[in-house]
This record gives C-alpha cells, sequence and structure tokens, in this order.
C-alpha cells in the first residue's frame, strides 16, 4: 500500500499538471460514473493529501476523495510518455506524442484495463485503478473525514500533541500504534518498521511507557523520513555510513532499508539476525539485539 509520502506527491503532480484549468472526467470502467458527471468541467483548483487520503479540489466546491488501498495506481500521460503513480508498477518511457481535440484537450489513449476514472486537460490525461475508495464528496464531509484521521506529519496543520496524548495513554504496543491511522495519518508498514529500528525501541513496548523524549525523537525522525520520501519518490532509511557509496542518494536498491523484508538477515548495525512476525495483518521487521529500548 502506498504510504504518505507518495499521497504528497501525488498532491503536488496535480496541483503542478491539473491546476488552474478545466478538467474532463469520466469512468470508463464504469464505477465512477456518477463522481466523473459531477465534476466533468470543473476546474481544477488544488490538491491535498492527509495521510493516505488524496483530494482533488474543484472550483465547485466539491472534492474528489481518492484511497489507493493495496492496488490503487495513477498513470499519467503526456507528450513524454505514461508514468505510474501509487502501487508498484513498470514505468513507460515511450514517447506517446499528444493529440488534442478541437477545444484543444489532449485525446488519450483507449483505456486499458478497469480504469475507475479518467481525468483529462489540455495537456494530458489521468488514468486511476483499482483504489479502496474514489467518490465526490462535499466540504463538510471531506471535514470529517481529516476529523477521524491523527495528524499527518507532512501537513503544515499537523498537531504532534494529539498523537502524543493517544500513544502516552495506550496499553496497545508502539507498533501497533503507529499503524493505525487515526493516531498518525500517513505511516505504512515500511515507515512503522524502519522508524522504530532507527529510534532503537522494542516495537512490542506499549505506548504508555514510552518516555515522553522516545516520542519526540521518533515523531521528529519519522517527519524527516517522510520528506525524503516526497523529495526523492521513494523510501530511503538507511543512514550514509550503513551505505555503500554513502554520498549517493540512491534509486531503491537492497541497502536503503535497515529492517523491513530481511527476516533473518544479519543487522546492518549490530549483526543480529532480523526477526519478523505477523501484527495485525501485516509483517512487522524489527533487530533484536538494537531495539531494546
Amino acid at each position: 500500500m502506498p504510504e504518505g509520502h507518495t499521497l504528497h506527491r501525488l498532491a503536488a503532480h496535480f496541483d503542478k499538471t491539473f491546476g488552474g484549468g478545466a478538467v474532463r472526467a469520466s469512468s470508463p470502467q464504469g464505477r465512477f460514473a456518477e463522481g466523473a458527471a459531477r465534476i466533468d468541467g470543473r476546474v481544477l483548483t488544488e490538491g491535498e493529501a492527509h495521510g493516505k487520503h488524496l483530494f482533488l479540489g474543484f472550483d465547485s466546491g466539491e472534492w474528489m476523495r481518492v484511497h489507493l488501498g493495496l492496488y490503487g495506481a495513477w498513470t499519467f500521460g503526456d507528450a513524454d510518455g505514461e508514468r505510474h503513480l501509487g502501487a508498484p508498477r513498470a514505468e513507460g518511457a515511450e514517447r506517446l506524442g499528444l493529440v488534442r481535440d478541437d477545444e484543444g484537450f489532449a485525446v488519450p489513449p483507449a483505456p486499458v484495463g478497469a480504469v475507475r476514472a479518467r481525468l483529462v486537460n489540455t495537456s494530458g490525461w489521468a488514468d486511476l485503478r483499482g483504489p479502496s475508495a474514489c467518490e465526490v464528496i462535499t466540504e463538510e464531509e471531506k471535514r470529517a473525514v481529516h476529523a477521524r484521521l491523527g495528524p499527518d506529519p507532512l501537513r503544515a496543520d499537523t498537531d504532534p500533541e494529539r498523537a502524543w496524548r493517544t500513544v502516552s495513554r495506550s496499553r496497545t504496543s508502539i507498533a501497533a500504534l503507529l499503524m493505525r491511522q487515526d493516531v498518525v495519518a500517513g505511516v505504512g508498514n515500511i515507515y512503522r518498521a524502519e522508524s522504530l529500528f532507527r529510534a532503537g525501541l522494542d516495537p512490542s513496548k506499549p505506548g504508555r511507557e514510552l518516555a515522553r523524549e522516545q516520542w519526540d525523537v521518533l515523531w521528529d525522525d519519522l517527519s524527516g523520513l517522510l520528506r525524503d520520501g516526497v523529495r526523492d519518490g521513494y523510501i530511503i532509511t538507511t543512514r550514509p555510513e550503513h551505505r555503500p557509496d554513502p554520498d549517493v542518494r540512491p534509486v531503491p536498491r537492497p541497502d536503503t532499508l535497515y529492517v523491513c523484508y530481511r527476516t533473518g538477515e544479519p543487522c546492518r548495525v549490530c549483526g543480529s539476525p532480523i526477526a519478523s512476525r505477523e501484527l495485525a495483518g501485516r509483517v512487522l521487521y524489527w533487530c533484536p539485539g538494537c531495539q531494546t529500548a
């Protein structure tokens, strides 16, 4: 499932490539037909993200809300070709050439697969496939979504105190709490495991047993990792001294993570075998040697 940095990148991309202009909306698959009709021809005014939710605002005052879930992804096309943001998919680089109709809108290729929503403007198009949620909502309904989400470290209006109040009173493990979107919005399985490793925290430690200083270090580091993800477009959590080429910020490669997907392999810091177990339907990874606090 895409983590929070991907949704903020999507919001910025829509701002840059669709913002300020009229958008044609359709649902080739048919499941978003009613919602598409409500925003068809409207001006896209802004893109916004909160946790794993993407909001696209229109001049009608309504919002398109998308949650990609495990399998959702956006495909963007323009004169330079197609590229994907969301669930991992192969990226195409072939130049497509851009054809426009009599009104100046791009003419995209025929939809391939189950395209839930298609947005088209004068410079290109965006196809959405496989989301867990795709709907048009009112401003009031959007506020309700924000209200049920926890603070997002990437948002300017984030309130880490709200997260700390929940964590500090909970008997639930910190590993489970970090995956709850009503506690911290945008954290997924990778950021959860990697941030706990970097903080040296035992993932089974109950939230209420964390010292305030431990939480502050965890929050600040997690915020920094998410911002790096927005900048780079992928997740790198290893510190330079634990990578063979410390001065290079590489494309994803095996030495970019400390514990995720490394069950049984030696820890990059202490050499202990990386452990893993299922927790709330996801695989939790950690180092028993380093994560003792």
